[in-house]
């Protein structure tokens, strides 16, 4: 049985829990309430959160005011689960933060609060038009984008998919490769048209 490693919150547990139930033949470690062992992790779903504290951002913060409180205990472990998964190879979704935590991993950088990304009714609904690069695998003209932090330099082997169109925020990176590794800013767990992107990534555990 394929193991998949995350840390999801308490209130997300309602979004992932239908999608994960759909697919019984994996099985998930949620390190929020009891971390496994990595090395026996088989992908890995960096989920959304708050900021990544300040601490671990290989980045000067000029304004340390704009940043949300961290969980460092949370983002050690991503870091870490991260860094293991790239080593081995395995598969990786990383959605909001996560996909912020996957670039710093990768020695990117964060612009650390932009204006415009975090209205109410952007949390739950497709409604942000994107532009797309027309090699995207997962392409979307609008997308349930909530976010007050995006990506600025770009990690390395990351490359960009897809882009807010109105004011060219990074939405979707891939990190091209053997392994499947997708990143998205959007919130794919929140709506119906994303269901492509779990059924790849749980294929590919499954391939493992």
């Amino acid at each position: 049985m394929p193991r998949l490693a995350s840390w999801i919150r308490p209130k997300d547990e309602k979004f992932f829990h239908p999608i994960l139930a759909a697919r019984p033949e994996i099985e998930l470690w949620n390190a929020a309430q009891k971390p496994g062992a990595l090395a026996e992790m088989d992908g890995l779903l960096l989920t959304g959160g708050n900021d990544i504290s300040q601490e671990l951002l290989r980045q000067p913060v000029p304004d340390p005011s704009v940043l949300e409180e961290g969980d460092r205990p949370r983002d050690e472990w991503e870091f870490a689960a991260t860094q293991n998964a790239l080593e081995r190879g395995l598969p990786i979704l990383a959605i909001c933060k996560g996909m912020q935590l996957l670039n710093v991993t990768l020695g990117g950088t964060l612009r650390l609060d932009i204006p415009g990304h975090n209205l109410p009714e952007q949390k739950n609904h497709d409604i942000q038009p994107l532009r797309n690069d027309a090699g995207a695998r997962y392409r979307f003209a609008k997308v349930n984008s909530s976010h007050h932090q995006a990506i600025d330099k770009v990690g390395d082997g990351l490359v960009v998919e897809s882009w807010c169109a109105t004011d060219d925020a990074i939405e979707q990176m891939q990190r091209p490769g053997k392994s499947f590794c997708l990143a998205v800013q959007y919130h794919p767990e929140r709506g119906a048209i994303y269901g492509r992107l779990f059924a790849d990534f749980f294929d590919r555990m499954n391939s493992i």
